[in-house]
């Protein structure tokens, strides 16, 4: 059998994996690659959708309106991380070849994992993503809390990636397939091996829970932010949590819709927990990074919740739909907030500093402090941040179109208290300007960045309608 390979719908990935062997000579290679797996982007959006690497009428490579969505938002999240890291590779001596090549070896993994129809090709970009990223987290080779995070982080990511594998064993033995729709046609049908089949979709949701760093699969979180640079942490809570809920929500929807009444109450659960503990500890915190890392937790829980509501019979390709919603949504907020923390090298420290060394932003840099205010004020759901609040909504429309009221309660009470921290942290920002505090001049790459981050998310405030509703169409 001759396999014949569809270069336009891999092109995108393609073009990034061969612009990060570039970029470790070539110093501006790295940004060129972004420009033109954009324009790849582009082209694959006038088209309809492509399929490549089939065997009959199941394929391992998919590109269809989910894939753009997410693929589109990660090459924006991605060029914000290239251009915030700009001053932090030069004032903190990074190697800039071999970060940027890491970058986008990470980055080419989660748009190929966004694509893949198959267990294997989403196992194998899943650890696309993971590999450089342990690298990236520890780069800064002179600073002891940089190796210990990279260290705790590839501890934490083999042991999930030993216990998916497990699971996919389980699931491969039980229906003979690792193509995602053979799989789901097979669970299908009765069988004597449901129960094994059971306990492998099971394994395979816990391997995912460490990826999108999920109760209580969440303890390598805060550290590895705090111990990352600031541009390597908004990766981590951006592009790689994006990537994880891609092939969630894949093998969720499109291999495990028939055994939707066994993971859809542990991920209700997991959802629950995880956006309690997440804001109760994010209240708690005083520094940037590491209340960002707490806020990520309990943001994984608001993403999860209407997957979870997938026990109660709810169409799943809705609730699917309303999480890859959130995901996009986020995404560009959340990659914003990291832009702008990234300005506190001003005060000789990385790692976003305390919140207090925030007070009185807006004095000197009111631009910065307008657009910090409105990434917080979209994270927490409240005007003039819609993007956040449309995000919202649909959550809570699909936890309830699921019959899980008593999530959408938990998820209410939760929004309040993330309101809260939200809000502390952005009063700060207009307080008088501390005696001695001088701020001073944002890096031309990090406004940019900054600038991106905001259009973006301004864009989706006004026509939120470009993400949500887009389903796997599995």
């Amino acid at each position: 059998m001759v396999q014949t390979v569809d270069y336009l719908a891999i092109g995108p990935p393609l073009i990034l994996a061969l612009s990060a062997l570039a970029a470790l000579f070539l110093r501006h290679a790295a940004f060129v690659g972004l420009v033109l797996a954009g324009a790849g982007e582009v082209v694959l959006l006038t088209g309809g959708p492509r399929r490549t690497f089939c065997v009959d009428t199941s394929c391992s490579f998919v590109v269809d309106d989910f894939t753009l969505l997410l693929q589109t938002v990660m090459l924006i999240a991605g060029l914000v991380v290239l251009l915030m890291a700009q001053g932090e590779i030069r004032d903190t001596r990074l190697p800039a070849g071999e970060f940027h090549f890491l970058i986008l070896a990470a980055l080419s993994g989660a748009m190929t994992l966004a694509a893949g129809r198959d267990l294997v090709t989403l196992v194998v970009s899943l650890e696309v993503v993971s590999l450089p990223v342990f690298a990236l987290v520890a780069l800064r080779r002179y600073d002891g809390r940089s190796s210990e995070a990279g260290v705790k982080m590839f501890l934490v990511s083999v042991v999930s990636t030993a216990v998916m594998l497990f699971g996919i064993s389980l699931v491969y033995g039980a229906t003979g397939s690792l193509f995602l729709d053979r799989i789901g046609a097979v669970l299908a049908t009765p069988s004597p091996l449901e129960s094994v089949a059971g306990v492998g979709v099971v394994l395979v949701l816990a391997g995912f829970g460490f990826k999108v760093s999920a109760v209580p699969f969440h303890f390598w979180a805060p550290d590895t932010y705090q111990g990352s640079p600031v541009a390597v942490a908004g990766f981590l809570s951006v592009i790689s949590k994006a990537a994880g809920f891609a092939g969630l929500v894949l093998v969720l929807v499109i291999a495990f819709e028939p055994f939707a009444r066994v993971w859809g109450p542990l991920v209700a659960v997991l959802a629950a927990v995880s956006m309690t503990a997440g804001n109760l500890v994010a209240l708690r915190q005083r520094t940037a990074i590491r209340l960002l890392a707490w806020s990520s937790i309990a943001q994984a829980g608001y993403m999860l919740a209407p997957l979870g509501a997938a026990g109660g019979g709810a169409p799943l390709d809705d609730l699917a739909a309303a999480t890859i919603g959130y995901v996009a949504i986020y995404a560009l907020m959340n990659i914003g907030v990291f832009a702008t923390i990234s300005v506190v090298g001003w005060i000789g420290r990385y790692g976003g500093g305390e919140l207090d060394d925030y007070r009185g932003l807006a004095r000197t840099h009111p631009l910065v402090a307008v657009a910090l205010a409105f990434f917080l004020a979209c994270l927490a759901g409240l005007p003039p941040g819609l993007a956040g609040l449309f995000a919202k909504i649909v959550v809570f429309q699909g936890t309830i179109l699921g019959g899980y009221g008593w999530l959408a309660v938990i998820m209410a009470g939760n929004t309040v208290i993330g309101l809260f921290y939200y809000l502390a942290w952005a009063t700060r920002l207009f307080a008088p300007l501390p005696d001695g505090v001088r701020f001073g001049r944002i890096a031309r790459p990090v406004g940019v960045a900054i600038g991106i981050a905001a259009v973006g998310t301004a864009v989706m405030s006004v026509v939120p309608q470009l993400v949500l509703g887009i389903s796997t169409g599995g």
